[in-house]
């Protein structure tokens, strides 16, 4: 089927230009699109490869080389001067999450290497995507193993293959354009920066617009050929513009004034490195080049830097992407001019004329300014909620959490074999190696051990009167590389969201602590899960978030979760026995660690500790890893939280050791007098 046509697609004006300036100035470093599922950011990569200029390479040479400049270490050379070239299309290599590192950076013939002593390197998708692009879709999905590999190759513009003892590199040099939705988790930010723009796409709201594109889609797959000769004009007009600004782009020129003026926007925003300013600069190039001209004027620098900033801007991965746009003009000098003689106050305290309801009154409506505060009683201050709102459920607050922290690490015991992460020992197909597996069948990922199978060999040389160069192989002499890494887990959440978690220093400090750990989640690559529970009626535990790889999506309904109530212990821990046990049939090879995080009370229902001390029991002897967080301050302690991580198998940590650094036990101390100052305070006004 003929690939959807570039100028077919309707909309989205933002990701059309980005993807024409990396045509026009590849060094720009590619696109990362983000946007919702369904919103033709595939359709649109892939309808660019049609647009780019062809290229001329050396006839026969699998490594894509320029005649004009080959590759003096190019493993099909080295090639003459005046090498025969041939033309053709540029071409759009994609990358699957799912490829083995041989099938990206290439691989040798193992078994004629030891047979005729010959050196066979098969190329990679790396080296095809030389001179050409580099789509990797769902790359927020991709393993970290692959990413390296990738970082290594847009970082160098070359690959280096050291495998078996053998050498092999070659150039790489290719424009990388990613896609991913967000609600999937995050990309690293070593490879965010990488991408040179980004975009952020969604559906349109308009209805006529969402009918023309359904029309063209319907039109294009029942005829494909007959779709796309429709569009045959208006795509050559655009590869041809595409083509004379690449043509035009040596000629314009980056003055000093534009250098400094880049400076200037990129030191607004603070962004990191240098990097930032050598792609806005790049970028406002192209786009002058793209519209024809030969200087760059401070609208290219705008363009630029809405497009090379905000995924640059990014401290942690709650961090929303984005640019301000009064710091963007401001950094431009085209904000609005401050008034240099402002009127004075009018007499009577600095109010208006405006009459009672008009905009700018305060007559009339005293008691508005404070009505945030006084809730709904109409606006007079009634006493401050209780602490505990277990008697009745009622007293539901909303508390936000404090600054994330380095988090204490949390593992699974054992060696598994899940996906690439940071977390717990596992089985992989790269790292250290620890062992050898023999057999013709190749285990999963695994590479060949070149001692170990020569090895094995050797001492069937002399039956086997082989007389050529090197040993004689058979297919039972292969073994296999046993390496151990890291892999990344199922972090379920179980948070305790009853009243008597309502103290307002408790809760924040609860919800500073799972947003710490969610950050290092993140950073570990594992997916997260959060469950809450507390006597609400007919839902007294809730699964607020279904496991996912997007932390922030998990940031945010943690800053939304609300108090009050009593404590469903049980039921809280059975919902999360029941999503643990519905993942491990999607995804067998992740490991959970479930985290509860309680004071340990069990409030709810009859027999509510009896029913609760049954569901540890049960998680228990499914063998999952489990860690309690130990909520309970004060003085006075009954120690509840400790009992339960014994009936769940659990590590019990109390909630100031989560904390990593030296200043735990200070935030233990400085959290117990907040508390003690609350309650002294409390009895002070009902007194």
């Amino acid at each position: 089927m003929r690939p959807y046509p570039f100028t077919a697609v309707v909309g989205m004006a933002d990701l059309r230009l980005a993807l024409v300036l990396s045509a026009v100035a590849p060094a720009v470093g590619g696109v990362l699109v983000r946007g919702e599922k369904g919103t033709a950011k595939s359709t649109m990569v892939r309808a660019l490869a049609g647009l780019l200029p062809d290229v001329t390479v050396v006839r026969d040479c699998r490594f894509s080389c320029d005649p004009a400049e080959p590759d003096a270490e190019c493993p099909d050379g080295p090639h003459p001067d005046g090498a025969t070239g041939r033309t053709r299309p540029a071409r759009l290599v994609e990358l699957p999450i799912g490829a083995a590192e041989d099938r990206v950076v290439g691989s040798l013939d193992l078994e004629r290497a030891l047979r005729d002593g010959v050196t066979d390197f098969q190329p990679g998708l790396l080296a095809a995507a030389h001179r050409g692009l580099l789509y990797v879709d769902e790359v927020n999905l991709l393993p970290d193993h692959l990413v390296d590999t990738l970082l290594d190759a847009a970082a160098m513009g070359r690959v280096t293959v050291e495998r078996e003892g053998v050498s092999v590199t070659h150039r790489s040099r290719f424009v990388l354009i990613g896609t991913m939705n967000p609600e999937e988790g995050e990309l690293r930010p070593q490879l965010l920066d990488r991408f040179g723009l980004t975009v952020d796409v969604a559906a349109s709201r308009e209805p006529a617009e969402r009918a023309e594109v359904v029309r063209r889609r319907l039109a294009y797959e029942a005829d494909p050929d007959g779709f796309a000769a429709r569009y045959t004009g208006s795509e050559a007009a655009l590869a041809d513009e595409i083509a004379a600004a690449r043509a035009l782009l040596p000629s314009v020129e980056l003055t000093d004034d534009v250098l400094v003026r880049v400076a200037e926007v990129c030191a607004a925003f603070e962004v990191d490195g240098m990097r930032a300013d050598i792609v806005t600069a790049r970028t406002a190039a192209a786009h002058a080049a793209w519209c024809g001209r030969t200087h760059v004027t401070t609208e290219d620098i705008r363009v630029a830097s809405r497009l090379a900033l905000p995924h640059r801007r990014r401290r942690n991965p709650f961090d929303a992407p984005g640019l301000d746009e009064d710091t963007l003009d401001d950094a431009l000098g085209d904000g609005p001019e401050p008034d240099p003689d402002p009127d004075p106050d009018p007499p009577g305290g600095g109010q208006d004329d405006s009459g009672p309801g008009e905009p700018g009154s305060d007559t009339g409506n005293s008691g508005d300014a404070d009505a945030g505060d006084a809730g709904d009683s109409g606006g007079a201050a009634g006493p401050p909620p209780p602490d505990d709102g277990e008697a009745g459920g009622g007293g539901e607050q909303r508390i936000g959490s404090g600054s994330p922290y380095r988090s204490k690490l949390f593992t699974v015991d054992g060696t598994g074999t899940g996906a690439h992460g940071r977390r717990s020992r596992a089985t992989t197909d790269d790292g250290r190696v620890v062992g050898v597996w023999p057999g013709r069948q190749r285990p999963r990922g695994a590479r060949p051990h070149l001692v170990a199978t020569v090895a094995a060999a050797a001492p069937h040389q002399q039956a086997r009167e082989h007389t050529g160069p090197g040993p004689a192989l058979r297919a039972q002499d292969l073994r296999w590389a046993r390496c151990e890494g890291k892999e990344g887990n199922l972090v379920l959440f179980c948070v305790d969201a009853s009243g008597s978690m309502g103290a307002r220093s408790r809760m924040r400090e609860v919800k500073s602590a799972v947003l710490s750990l969610l950050l290092d989640a993140y950073q570990r690559r594992d997916k997260v899960g959060l469950v809450t529970f507390r006597d609400r009626g007919a839902r007294p535990a809730e699964l607020v978030l279904p496991p996912t790889a997007s932390v922030e999506a998990a940031a945010a309904r943690l800053e939304d979760v609300p108090t009050g109530g009593r404590t469903p212990l049980a039921e809280g821990l059975l919902r999360s026995a029941e999503v643990l046990r519905v993942e491990a049939l999607r995804d067998p090879r992740r490991r959970p660690l479930l985290v509860v995080v309680t004071d340990g009370r069990a409030t709810s229902g009859p027999d509510a500790v009896a029913r609760s001390q049954q569901a540890a029991a049960l998680l228990a002897e499914s063998g999952v890893a489990s860690v309690v967080v130990d909520c309970e301050s004060g003085r006075m302690r009954l120690g509840l939280a400790a009992r339960l991580a014994d009936h769940l198998g659990a590590e019990h940590v109390p909630l100031g050791d989560v904390r990593a650094d030296a200043l735990a036990g200070e935030v233990r101390q400085r959290t117990e007098r907040t508390e003690r100052t609350e309650r002294t305070e409390r009895y002070r006004r009902a007194s």
